[in-house]
C-alpha cells in the first residue's frame, strides 16, 4: 500500500476530534488507502474481492468497498476527481460485522492478485 486515511490513526490530522465524538472513542470502520500501481491496480483490487460487496454506500452491516475513480467519480476528469480528493489508486472500505478472519482473508486474497 502507498497511504492509509484512516481517522483512528494517532498520526490522523482529526483523529483527537473523531475520538471524541464517537462512542468508545475509536472512529468507525471507514477508512481508504492507496494502492501503489495506481489505477489499474485499484481496479484490480477491487475486482478481487469477495467477501466485500462492490457498493457505494457506506456505514452498513456488511464490508463494502469502492474504488471511486472507476465508479462515483469515473465522468470527471483527473482534475475533477483530485479536487474532490479521488487518486486513481484509491480504495474506500467500510469494515462490516463478518467474522475478522473472513475479513482479512478477503483483503489478503485480494492483495496478493495485484503484487
Amino acid at each position: 500500500m502507498a497511504w492509509v486515511n484512516y481517522a483512528g490513526q494517532p498520526s490522523h490530522p482529526h483523529y483527537e476530534r473523531a475520538k471524541s465524538l464517537i462512542l468508545g472513542g475509536l472512529p468507525a470502520s471507514l477508512l481508504s488507502f492507496g494502492l501503489k500501481g495506481g489505477f489499474d491496480e485499484g481496479v484490480q483490487f477491487y475486482d478481487a474481492l469477495n467477501l466485500f460487496k462492490r457498493l457505494v454506500n457506506i456505514g452498513d452491516a456488511k464490508s463494502l468497498a469502492c474504488h471511486p475513480a472507476s465508479t462515483t467519480h469515473r465522468q470527471l476528469n483527473a482534475q475533477e476527481q483530485a479536487k474532490a480528493g479521488v487518486t486513481p489508486e484509491m480504495i474506500r472500505l467500510c469494515v462490516g460485522i463478518e467474522h475478522i478472519d473472513d475479513i482479512i482473508a478477503d483483503l489478503e486474497q485480494a492483495l496478493s492478485r495485484v503484487k
